[in-house]
């Protein structure tokens, strides 16, 4: 039996309307409420934080580990723009809209974990020169900027036209500067963890830690790429070729690699293979993501398990995993003790309230930009669309295939 979805319109916007869509608006509006009563409440209310456990869920997923999921960004713009690997560019703008959500939603969760959120705006004006937060701040910032005006040139295809072929001419220069920020800020997370080396366990801290941060952030983002394309193509028809997710993963891959060698290495001249085998929380935790997150990937990537999208989707699945729980050990399991702090439910309800918004706007931009694909995959998405009755393409995408037939 077919499924017919209403479709919202105005002013010539559309909106498909689905029980999903309804369930994280929902969620949404939950999250929004919280957000007021922490703003004006404090923390005490929504929040288990305490002084000693001032980082908790906000610090480690919504910031942590959303800046290295929205690694996707740079690490495709590298490959598409400076490498000029054409055949990467049908998902260049599927990953800057993924990257540019991942970084507001990242500016959120820092904005809410400032205790006296109504000083933000201080680091703009009082500069700590010998602050690495200072340095992320600044880079976050001005990163988030840039992907908003490279993101112009998808806006302005419909809205504010006549500024389209000025943001073309810019667009070399905001790309050029936009892998330089990303690098900085990935690795500067993983310095401020070197300032904790009294307080880490050993298995996490290294000196490496910022060549960590960013070569994980590296290899994820690629990883990530193949996420979103694979959740566009079940609910956009979304169809990009196989080969150039397989080579575009195997690019991060080899990144891979090289960071699991310098794992190795770390490990023995640390001295440190006994504590990997004392069976404890951490130990254990550490084989898991080595394993889970790094080893059975590195497997997979160059396997011919990849040339299936079953496969395909596995390494890319196992591999964001592995990140997100590398950064979630290093927060909680390699500084916190067993029972010092665990999320309360606002706090999940903030996380996932705030990845929900994320969801409904894409799905706003997609279905009213021309954002993921190329011409042909705009014809198949309505021809799908209009096959099935869903009708999730937008009227604006049809028109946008008809004028280039």
């Amino acid at each position: 039996m077919e499924k017919k979805y209403r479709q919202l319109e105005l002013l010539g916007w559309t909106f498909t309307i689905t029980p999903m869509r309804f369930f994280l608006t929902g969620l949404a509006l939950i999250c929004l409420g919280t957000i007021i009563v922490r703003l004006v409440t404090g923390y005490q209310y929504v929040t288990n934080l305490t002084d000693e456990t001032p980082w908790g869920l906000w610090i480690a997923f919504d910031v942590m580990t959303g800046v290295a999921l929205a690694g996707g960004g740079y690490s495709t713009a590298l490959l598409v723009h400076s490498f000029d690997y054409k055949k990467y560019r049908v998902v260049a703008r599927g990953a800057l809209l993924t990257s540019l959500f991942g970084y507001i939603l990242v500016m959120v969760g820092l904005f809410l974990d400032i205790g006296q959120w109504y000083n933000f705006w201080r680091p703009f004006v009082s500069w700590g020169y010998s602050s690495v937060l200072f340095e992320v701040f600044w880079c976050v910032s001005i990163y988030t900027t840039i992907l908003s005006l490279e993101f112009c040139e998808v806006l302005t295809e419909r809205i504010a036209k006549s500024y389209h072929l000025k943001v073309l001419k810019i667009l070399p220069i905001l790309i050029i500067i936009g892998l330089i920020f990303p690098m900085m800020h990935q690795s500067s997370l993983g310095g401020l963890f070197l300032l904790f080396k009294a307080k880490m366990y050993p298995l996490w801290w290294s000196e490496f830690l910022p060549l960590y941060f960013l070569l994980s952030s590296f290899f994820v983002g690629s990883a990530m790429v193949c996420v979103e394309t694979d959740l566009a193509r079940r609910g956009y028809a979304h169809e990009v070729p196989h080969n150039v997710l397989k080579r575009l993963t195997r690019v991060g891959g080899r990144v891979m690699v090289a960071y699991l060698l310098l794992k190795l290495y770390d490990l023995t001249v640390q001295n440190q293979w006994g504590l990997l085998f004392e069976n404890s929380l951490q130990s254990n935790l550490y084989i898991v993501e080595m394993v889970f997150g790094i080893i059975i990937p590195i497997c997979l990537i160059f396997s011919s398990i990849v040339n299936t999208r079953r496969g395909l989707m596995l390494y890319s699945w196992l591999t964001v995993g592995g990140v997100v729980l590398n950064r979630m050990n290093n927060v909680f399991t390699s500084m916190y003790t067993s029972g010092n702090y665990f999320p309360s439910i606002w706090e999940f309800i903030v996380s996932i309230g705030l990845i929900s918004i994320g969801c409904l706007i894409y799905c706003f931009i997609v279905e009213n930009f021309k954002v993921i694909g190329d011409e042909y995959a705009v014809q198949v998405r309505v021809q799908n669309a209009n096959n099935s009755g869903l009708q999730v393409w937008s009227s604006s995408a049809q028109q946008v295939f008809e004028d280039k037939k």
